[in-house]
């Protein structure tokens, strides 16, 4: 414990120094630096300012028709303390909820700022999620004010992404405000006495609002995430542990500098990456970054390198799916831009397979950059698995071994442990940034993360192989819960949205692997009655789940089925459809209560070919 103690002391400032360690009387239901109090905001952004840094450059923002905007930290400060009072004249206070929907751009930051500000608790949803999902989010949340957009562009088009929250949101009782902002001039309807415009609340404002002093316990935010039931999980990160994993982890991965570094996460801030590496991490540590609103291809597929050279980019992280995308563009791109300020990469969301690894060590990093292949989850708030640069001897497609004070282990089915070989990876002591519980569901939590072993062993759910040297190979998940490009995709959540559609009666969704994405969604669908499944019915699928959930949920493989496999007790059987899926050789079938329904599905899945 005097480690963390350590971090915490040195890399953050309190405002009442902690004296209380760890409070672990109440497993799982760990606590960190319980009678300390300090604020997230101020830690980020003041401290800064009152060292004489404000004048340093937060965040190179580029927008996706080439805007750009540079903000110091004494913008972003100023930003911050007019929305945090914004938001308080809207009768925000101290725990409540505020949901954040916006693009990536810089408002982003400011408004999950601004309610660390106050002890409000932000709820980000990811921007490329459709308004139901941030409808069910903000529902299950109890948000009380909701901040997002006019529009938001995607590749040269504009999305009216108020006019679509309005559409679903517009009877959410709970939801008392909702704050716009004016970012592409799409036409956004808005309500009197709910709707205000974001540039109007912060002009009205008091420029001056004091950080408000929060126990470390005190809740950040919570991040929903896929689990393996249609409901997802709001994971609960609260203030001192969460903020000490991430700065810490920032520094000691990046190897960060940051009196020269520029520093730029490809991630988007709704998922937990955003949050971690792109604010929290990256601001606490003063560190100047890039913020990019568009897409890896528009203008043109050289866009990410092009911005590397003009920012003279240091430090460079993204996931494994993006590479294996430039990788089937071709090194041209790259070639066509000086890449030689990047001294150091990293990966996230997924492992990387050591083709991928190679090509972005030789083509991106020219041979000479380290690659941190980093290994965490939304639960664990920070890295917990990364090689050090300078200090860890790197295999291309391993996560190499824990960081100081992280405790991860293999066992076995059984829970016996593990010195090699293949198994489950658990954590045995807790950490930080780990989360609290499930929002208002302590029950699950208990159930999902540490139920198979004990209260004091959190069960990862991933499978990993362990090495004779100690490394970590990160396999996949253990649970139904599909990886798409590093987004984590419930299959019960795309099986709903899937069997809302009137033709459907029955649906299952498994992972396959996929070059380009790491996984894809294959699934497998009953229609009603005598239709039959086409070409059209496909896309109707596809469309209808992309707009349920997001387009990045839309299955790559729909299946038609007379039926499914089921066990006598009527449970699916997704083990079998996942062999069949990837073409391996069916396990047991013997508790099948009509084994022939393989052999049908089977064929069939030769006779498809994969919809693009």
């Amino acid at each position: 414990m005097a480690f963390w103690a350590e971090k915490a002391r040195t890399l953050l400032d309190w405002d009442t120094p902690f004296t209380t360690v760890l409070d672990d009387e109440n497993p799982p239901f760990f606590r960190w630096f319980t009678d300390g109090r300090l604020n997230v905001s101020a830690n980020c952004l003041d401290r800064h300012v009152a060292a004489g840094r404000g004048d340093k450059v937060a965040f190179h923002w580029v927008g996706e028709e080439g805007e750009r905007r540079s903000l110091t930290y004494s913008d972003l400060l100023a930003e911050t303390q007019r929305l945090a009072n914004g938001l308080k004249g809207l009768g925000v206070g101290k725990g409540d909820v505020v949901g954040i929907f916006l693009p990536m751009i810089p408002e982003v930051a400011v408004a999950m700022l601004a309610c660390a500000r106050i002890g409000a608790v932000h709820n980000v949803v990811f921007g490329g999620f459709a308004p139901s999902a941030v409808r069910e989010r903000m529902e299950v949340s109890d948000a009380k004010v909701l901040i997002t957009v006019d529009g938001a562009r995607r590749k040269g088009r504009t999305a009216a992404v108020k006019e679509a929250v309005d559409a679903e949101l517009g009877d959410l009782k709970t939801l008392e405000r909702i704050v716009v902002v004016r970012s592409t001039g799409v036409a956004a309807p808005m309500l009197e006495g709910r709707d205000v415009w974001y540039h109007e609340l912060c002009e009205q404002a008091d420029p001056v609002c004091p950080p408000e002093p929060l126990d470390a316990e005190h809740p950040l935010f919570i991040l929903y995430s896929s689990g393996s039931t249609a409901k997802p999980k709001g994971i609960l990160h609260t203030t001192g542990g969460y903020l000490t994993g991430a700065t810490y982890t920032h520094r000691l991965v990046f190897d960060l500098d940051p009196s020269s570094d520029v520093y730029w996460c490809s991630a988007d801030v709704g998922w937990i990456t955003g949050h971690s590496y792109i604010v929290y991490g990256p601001l606490s540590n003063g560190a100047t970054s890039v913020m990019f609103e568009g897409a890896p291809d528009y203008p043109d597929r050289d866009i990410w390198w092009k911005i590397v050279e003009e920012f003279k980019v240091t430090i460079f992280y993204t996931a494994p799916t993006a590479i294996r995308t430039c990788i089937k563009w071709g090194p041209q791109y790259p070639g066509r831009h000086d890449l030689s300020s990047l001294r150091l990469l990293g990966t996230v969301g997924e492992p990387i397979n050591p083709k991928a690894w190679l090509w972005y060590h030789k083509v991106i990093g020219g041979g000479r950059c380290p690659i941190v292949d980093t290994w965490w989850q939304t639960e664990t708030g920070a890295i917990m698995i990364s090689p050090v640069p300078g200090v860890t001897s790197t295999k291309p497609g391993s996560a190499t071994t824990p960081l100081p004070g992280i405790f991860p282990a293999l066992v076995s089915e059984d829970g016996e442990p593990l010195t090699e070989g293949t198994g489950i990876l658990v954590i045995t002591k807790p950490w930080p940034s780990m989360l609290r519980t499930l929002y208002r569901d302590d029950e699950r939590f208990v159930q999902t993360y540490f139920s198979r072993f004990g209260p004091n062993v959190y069960v990862v759910g991933d499978a990993a192989r362990l090495d004779a040297d100690g490394y970590f190979w990160i396999i996949g998940r253990i649970d139904d819960v599909i990886n798409v490009s590093g987004h984590r995709l419930s299959t019960a959540e795309v099986e709903s949205a899937i069997v809302a559609h009137e033709a459907v009666a029955e649906a299952a969704v498994v992972a396959q692997s996929d070059e380009q994405t790491g996984q894809a969604i294959v699934a497998f669908v009953t229609l009603t009655g005598d239709r039959v499944g086409d070409d059209a019915t496909v896309a109707e699928l596809r469309e209808h789940v992309a707009t349920r959930i997001g387009k990045l949920a839309r299955p790559k493989r729909v299946i038609w089925a007379d039926d499914l496999p089921k066990t006598r007790s009527g449970k699916i059987m997704r083990r079998l459809l996942r062999d069949i899926a990837e073409g391996r050789a069916l396990g047991d079938v013997t508790t099948l209560r009509d084994p022939s329904v393989m052999a049908v599905l089977a064929h069939k899945i030769v006779e498809s070919d994969p919809d693009e």
